[in-house]
Order: structure tokens, then sequence, then C-alpha cells
């Protein structure tokens, strides 16, 4: 299991460095260079070349990339070039109010979808499976922006019950309050990731439901409650397990509508900001940022399989 462990963070350790490559390169492959893209065509020559002077572009690449890699390796961001301000600053103060969101987001989702997903599979043709299945449609369907939209309207105008602009730090102002500004950017996005967690858990709990080894374990006498819990749900939440990691991480990544619809100022929207001002530096650091998230969740999915199935065997374990 360690030696797995290893080869999966040095595997994953490797694949950012790869991303961080590709977008070192990738920015100053732009044609004019970053610097002309940030001022503009209008840029004189003399502004250019005191900007590529100021940014350290004006050194061989080699050079660049090397010192590049160096302040990324101390977590030197640099400085935003529209506000001046650490670029690792502006990323604390964002971080924790998309992991706020996708925390809610994933615990409301979690906990619509694996108990729908069950029902539906274990009453399949019923009443309750035919609603629960048109209820992950409705929810595959609608975007999470438009449910923000919707919860806004509903929770902050109409019934005026919940804030529906703005972030409340969870030490300065308590757990109350977060939990209240929070709450309907978490629904928002945990209600689409509901829909697809859903539709997986039951897919996936029919088809080991319908299992040789299920029908056995039924003609033995073994409970319902043992037969579902004890046997068919650890392999059935093999598959599930890979869909709900994959969009916690596309959760976290993706809130950026949901930011702009509720006015936080996450990852999402500093990226969409950043972009917009061409401001390259904090691009590039927000984009390693969300393939490190990306990378790292692959990793703790594959490493939950080893507990799930004691029959997966990776690496040297395998022989």
């Amino acid at each position: 299991m360690k030696k797995y462990i290893a080869k999966r963070v040095l595997n994953a350790l490797f694949v950012v460095w790869l991303v961080a490559t590709v977008v070192f390169f990738g920015l100053r492959a732009i044609p004019g260079g970053p610097v002309r893209t940030m001022l503009g065509a209008e840029a004189t020559e003399e502004a250019v070349n005191r900007m590529r002077a100021e940014l350290g572009l004006d050194q061989p690449l080699y050079v660049q990339y090397a010192e590049w890699m160096l302040d990324l390796i101390t977590l030197d961001l640099g400085q935003s070039l529209t506000s001046g301000e650490q670029i690792s600053v502006m990323m604390a103060s964002a971080v924790p109010r998309t992991l706020s969101i996708a925390l809610i987001g994933v615990v409301v989702g979690l906990g619509i979808a694996l108990p729908t997903g069950i029902i539906s599979a274990t009453r399949k043709g019923q009443r309750s499976d035919y609603v629960a299945t048109v209820a992950a449609f409705l929810g595959l369907s609608m975007p999470a922006f438009f449910i923000g939209i919707l919860l806004a309207l509903v929770f902050g105008v109409w019934w005026g019950v919940l804030p529906i602009v703005g972030y409340a730090p969870l030490q300065e102002d308590g757990i109350v309050e977060w939990f209240r500004r929070i709450l309907l950017p978490g629904i928002s996005v945990g209600v689409p990731y509901a829909a697809v967690v859903m539709r997986m858990t039951r897919s996936s709990l029919l088809e080991v439901l319908d299992a040789e080894y299920m029908k056995t374990a039924k003609a033995k006498g073994v409970g319902r409650t043992t037969r579902l819990y004890k046997h068919a749900m650890q392999n059935a939440l093999i598959p599930v397990v890979t869909v709900a990691g994959i969009q916690i991480a596309l959760v976290l990544v993706g809130s950026v509508t949901v930011e702009l619809v509720f006015g936080i100022q996450g990852i999402g929207r500093l990226l969409v900001d950043a972009i917009l001002d061409r401001n390259y530096p904090v691009t590039q650091s927000v984009i390693l940022l969300v393939a490190a998230i990306m990378v790292f969740m692959n990793l703790t999915v594959d490493i939950i399989y080893t507990f799930l199935d004691p029959r997966i065997r990776y690496g040297d374990e395998a022989s």
C-alpha cells in the first residue's frame, strides 16, 4: 500500500510539473508575447520593453523557466499586474470561498444522491423509481447558475430569509453567518452533482444486484439488508467513487458562474477576472492550482479504491 501511494504521488507531481511547463511555454508562445497581449496593439515598443524588463521576460527562456520553477517550489507566485497584490495572498483569500461552496455542495449532493439512488435501484419500475429518475434528469438539465438564480429569487428576494450576495469568513463572522451565506451557492452546485451521482449509484447497484453471487446469497437465506449493504454496496460504490471524485474536482473548479451569481470572489471568478484583465501571472497560477486539484482528486479516488475492494492490487502488490 505504501509503495503504491508513493508511486501515485510521484506520478501526480510529474503531471503537475508537466502542466506547469506547458502553461509556462504556452503563455510565452502567444503571438507578440504576453506583454504585447496585456498592453494591447497600440502600446509603444518602449512600453513593451519596459514591461518585459520588469517581468524578467527579457532574459533567456531557460533562465526564466529555472527562476519560475524555483519560485513555484517556494510558493512565490509573484504579484498581480493590476493590483500589485501578492498572488499567494489573493489565492489564499479565494480558495476558502470555493472550498466552502464545494463542501456544502458535496454534502448536499451525497445526502440526496446515495439514498435516492439506493431507493431507485431497489424499487426498480415503481413510482419512487420514476420520480427519482425524473428528478435526476431535471437536475442534469439545469445548470448550476440557473438553480442559483431560482434559489436567490425564492429565498433571498421573495421570502428574504437568506442573504444572496457576498461571503462571510468563518473566522470573522462565525459559523452561523458563514453557513447562511454559503448555503444557497452550495445547494446550487450540489443539485447537478447529486443528479450525476444518483444516476451512477442506481445503474451500478442494479448491475450488482443482478449478479450471480447476489442470487446465491439470496438462495442461502442471507437477509435483504445484509445483502444490500454488506455485499452489494461495497462493489457498487467503486464506479460511484470514480464519478463522485471527479465531480468534486469539477465542482471545485467549475463554480465560477455560481460565484458570479452570488457575488463571491472564489477561484473561478479570480481566473475569469485575470483572463479579462490580461493578468497573465495570476492566470498561470490559478491554472496550476486547478490542475493540482484535478490531479490529486484522482489520486484520492485511486487510494479509496483499495479500501472499498480488497481484491484490487496495484503495482508491485499485484505480483
